[in-house]
This record gives C-alpha cells, sequence and structure tokens, in this order.
C-alpha cells in the first residue's frame, strides 16, 4: 500500500514537471491609438498559465492601429491612421522594433494591412474607401504599386474596412463599410494591379456596414461581421465561382436593448467556433459552427471593460485576449477547446489598445 502511495505522489510530481516544461509563454505586441497616453506599439508577455506582462514600449509610432507580421514573422508592419495614411515596416529583434522604412498607405485613415508569403502587401483606408497595394523586400517598402478606388453607383461614401488574400491564391476580397459591400478582385503580378473578378462586387441587404471577415479553409463559406447590424453574415462561395449572401445571424442576445457596434471576428483553427466582439454590450459573443455552415450563438462573454475593439486567440488558442479601447485594459480569458465558452484569467493596463498581435 505504502509502494502504491508513493508511486502515486511521484506521479503527481513527474507529470507536474512535464506540464512546467512544455507550457510556452508568448510575446504579443499592441498596436494603440496615440491620441491619449498612449507612445506607439508596446510589448507584452502572455505566460502559459494566463497571466499577462509589460514588457515595455516596442516602437514609437503615431496611430498604429493595426499590425500584421511578414510570413517569416522578422518584419511587423503597422498602419497609421491618419488623414495621410502610411504604412510603417519594423525589423523583428528580442528586445525592440527597428523601423525600416515608411511609404503611403494609398488612401487616408489606413485600418488594415495584410501580406501574402511572396512580399505583397494590401492596406485598407477607411477615410478614402481605397485598397492599397504595395510590396515589401527584406523589411523595405516600396512606393504605391495600385490603388483599388471603392466608388458608389448609388453614391455611398466609401469605407473601405479590411481585405485579404484568398489562401493559395492571387484572389483579393476587400469589405467596404460604406458601401455594404464585398469586392473581388485578383492580383495581377506583371500588370502590379488589382483586376476585378467577372463578379466584381456582393451587396449585403439591409445596409449592415460590413467590417472585417474570416474564411473558412473548405474554401465554401466567408463569416462577415456587420458593424451597424450587430451581425455575422454567411457568404456562400459556390462550386461556381460566384459568392451570394446567405443567412445573417445576431451577436447580441434577443433582449438586448440599447447601442452597441461589433469590431472583430476569428475562427478557431479546428473550425468549430467563431468569436465576435461587441463595442456597448461589451462582450465576446461565441459562436457553434454547424455542418452546413450556419452558425448559432451559444453565449456572450462579457469582457471586463469598455469598447472591446480586436481580440485573438494565443497561438495554442489555448487563451483569447481582448483589446478594450476605452477602458485601457487587456483581458485574458482561458477557452476551453472542447465547448468553447471562456472563463476569466487575468487582466493588464494598457494605453488606448486597439489591436492585439501574436
Amino acid at each position: 500500500m505504502k509502494k502504491q502511495f508513493l508511486f502515486f505522489v511521484l506521479s503527481i510530481l513527474l507529470f507536474g514537471q512535464v506540464e512546467a516544461q512544455v507550457r510556452t509563454d508568448y510575446t504579443f505586441y499592441i498596436g494603440t491609438y496615440t491620441s491619449g497616453e498612449s507612445k506607439g506599439i508596446y510589448k507584452y508577455i502572455l505566460q502559459g498559465n494566463g497571466l499577462m506582462e509589460y514588457a515595455g514600449l516596442a516602437a514609437r509610432s503615431e496611430n498604429p492601429s493595426y499590425l500584421t507580421f511578414n510570413k517569416e514573422k522578422e518584419f511587423l508592419l503597422a498602419v497609421n491612421e491618419n488623414k495621410a495614411g502610411r504604412i510603417e515596416s519594423f525589423a523583428v529583434t528580442n528586445d525592440t522594433l527597428l523601423l525600416v522604412s515608411k511609404s503611403p498607405s494609398g488612401g487616408s485613415s489606413p485600418c488594415y494591412v495584410t501580406t501574402n508569403g511572396t512580399g505583397y502587401i494590401l492596406t485598407a483606408n477607411y477615410g478614402s474607401g481605397t485598397v492599397g497595394l504595395l510590396k515589401m523586400n527584406s523589411g523595405q517598402l516600396s512606393k504605391l504599386q495600385f490603388v483599388e478606388d471603392h466608388h458608389s453607383e448609388e453614391g455611398l461614401t466609401a469605407h473601405a474596412h479590411s481585405v485579404q488574400f484568398i489562401p493559395n491564391s492571387n484572389t483579393v476580397i476587400s469589405v467596404d463599410l460604406g458601401t455594404n459591400e464585398l469586392w473581388f478582385s485578383k492580383l495581377d503580378t506583371t500588370k502590379q494591379k488589382l483586376i476585378p473578378l467577372n463578379q466584381p462586387r456582393l451587396k449585403l441587404s439591409g445596409n449592415p456596414a460590413p467590417r472585417h471577415f474570416v474564411q473558412h479553409p473548405n474554401g465554401k463559406w466567408i463569416y462577415v461581421i456587420n458593424e451597424l447590424g450587430n451581425s455575422v453574415t454567411l457568404v456562400k462561395h459556390t462550386p461556381e465561382g460566384a459568392f451570394i449572401q446567405g443567412e445573417t445571424f445576431s451577436t447580441l442576445p434577443a433582449d438586448f436593448k440599447g447601442k452597441s457596434y461589433c469590431a472583430d471576428i476569428h475562427l478557431s483553427a479546428d473550425n468549430r467556433f467563431i468569436y465576435a466582439s461587441n463595442r456597448g454590450f461589451n462582450s465576446i459573443a461565441i459562436f457553434k459552427v454547424n455542418t452546413d455552415g450556419s452558425i448559432k450563438l451559444i453565449d456572450n462573454e462579457p469582457v471586463r471593460g469598455d469598447f472591446p475593439r480586436n481580440f485573438a486567440l494565443s497561438p495554442d488558442e489555448n487563451y483569447l485576449l481582448v483589446a478594450n479601447q476605452k477602458s485601457n485594459n487587456i483581458v485574458a480569458f482561458k477557452r476551453d477547446k472542447t465547448s468553447g465558452l471562456l472563463q476569466f484569467v487575468d487582466e493588464i493596463d494598457a494605453p488606448v489598445p486597439v489591436y492585439i498581435l501574436f
């Protein structure tokens, strides 16, 4: 009996040591608005137990409201969300971010930047309703290559809010909040420009103000989050290549009264759950993805702050971190991968945080 007990104790100790050894800490960066106390881009650490540490100001930058890495994570790109829009590139070092170059974004108030594996960069410029195309070589940004103008045939004011490459292709999808449209184009690497597809646009009904989107890896479903509609719209990509609007799902409880505005959306790596942020209701909406592509709202987790802008899943997806813009804090939640539900773990101060990048 004593031997069995001793074996039990040793097993627990050994398991604890192994668990401690495999626990991973992750560095993440915070993009901010610098109209208040913020000075630029900040660096933090997410520990394996979900607790967060402040690691300092990584780079001075003006309104770096959206960030992304290149494929190898050697360089970080930041927008400068100002009237004279600009993109900055930084070399990622152990201690800080080193500015490499700057280039015009192709319009005013850029709010989104993305890159593909071959060095092409796309920006969404909210103020001018344009998408800019640039290139980057060893961190050095090119001059502006091309600008896609989201003019409206109905006289609506265009507000390009996000843009992404379709994986493993040169197809580009951009979302315009002002015209309530998805724009479809192809990157022509010979002419260095975006060329409209045979179906150049998809107009969403109800004027929901689409903002961001996530793509399901099956290539058939796109989930668009709508800022004013407080909803997620399923867009289907048919076998014939057409994009059609499907069902729309509310991010709010049926009994909610008041003003709220959606911001960000993410799909879990197992493709089972979608998360969306509500600013006003101040929560993360949690959806279960059904086999037919529809989604079901299963919970709204309060974010313990005000005006949750963007949020991010940790690389291992054990945690979900939220940037609360108006309450100046980052909140970490433990994520249950089976149920998709969230449980509060930690919070930390951050000056006007609007974006989280792992």
